[in-house]
């Protein structure tokens, strides 16, 4: 049987068997998180933040990139898998949302690895070095605008580091072609151009929402 029903106690099951289980600074940040409402479902599951962590060991990532932060969860995760001395550049238009990622970055210890810059993320990362010396990048943001975030991204990859986009599957909606909305359609596409990208090599996890991973040759 390739296939099985995930629910929330196989979650907290994969994610209590895991090295980097959640801690009193996870636990605080979750309940604020959950106190906005509907929003917290944009946040990633236990079991991905330990996917991100280490994703981060594997590469040895001493530069990091994200880009869709929310309040903070999934960078808090890849902080606490960079080298010493590395650094995680965060990119979000809300303030208030990420104060709430500050605080935990803070109680963990991690804030001197984060930099959070708000402002659109396409422009933060038109600002950045042209030279290819990040090396992992997550994307988890506005789906019409990932093709423009990987555009700008890719390059600025090095050898043999790592790019991850979430929602890539977006609950499935992504093979229903009676569904045409906005955000469904970029993902289509945005899947066909990764899928061809001859500057990278690609698989894509049907864990999670739907998780690109894709190793820059």
């Amino acid at each position: 049987m390739r296939n099985f029903t995930v629910t929330d106690g196989v979650r907290d099951y994969a994610a209590g068997h895991g090295s980097w289980g959640p801690d009193d600074v996870v636990h605080r940040l979750r309940a604020k998180t959950q106190a906005l409402g509907d929003v917290a479902g944009m946040q990633i599951g236990d079991d991905q933040g330990q996917l991100l962590t280490m994703m981060a060991r594997l590469v040895g990532a001493r530069r990091a990139v994200e880009v869709g932060t929310f309040t903070g969860y999934s960078a808090l995760c890849i902080a606490r898998g960079l080298v010493p001395g590395g650094s995680l550049l965060c990119c979000d238009v809300s303030a208030e949302w990420t104060a709430i990622g500050v605080r935990a970055w803070q109680e963990a210890d991690l804030a001197d690895r984060i930099e959070l810059r708000i402002a659109p993320a396409l422009q933060t990362l038109q600002a950045l070095s042209p030279h290819p010396v990040i090396d992992l990048v997550f994307i988890d943001a506005d789906k019409a605008g990932c093709a423009s975030y990987w555009d700008e991204l890719v390059p600025r990859v090095r050898t043999g580091g790592v790019l991850l986009v979430d929602n890539v599957l977006w609950s499935g909606r992504v093979v229903d072609a009676s569904v045409t909305d906005e955000d469904t359609t970029a993902l289509r596409t945005f899947n066909e151009s990764v899928a061809d990208d001859i500057r990278v090599e690609v698989v894509v996890l049907t864990a999670f929402d739907g998780l690109t991973i894709a190793r820059k040759l």
